[in-house]
């Protein structure tokens, strides 16, 4: 079984958010027995790190996009991007 990091995630990150918020709902009203809010808190984990995954796949894209906008000097002459 490999990290997070190496597996594609399942959901998008909007759909990770939202069921995050949902869990962290249903663990903070109560209520549930130990087992149950046992496999919340995991899946809250695991959403979570969807979450950062997507973030971290994010702040690259931007930072490649803004390393190859700050950088048009390097780029052969006549090419377009």
């Amino acid at each position: 079984m490999g990290t997070v990091a190496e597996e594609k995630p399942e959901l998008s990150y909007e759909q990770a958010r939202d069921e995050l918020t949902d869990v962290v709902r249903r663990l903070e009203a109560g209520g549930l027995t130990l087992e149950e809010s046992l496999a919340l808190w995991e899946r809250g984990e695991r959403l979570a790190a969807i979450c950062e995954e997507w973030l971290e796949g994010a702040r690259a894209r931007l930072a490649a996009a803004m390393a190859e906008r700050a950088e048009p000097a390097e780029r052969p002459e006549g090419a377009p991007f």
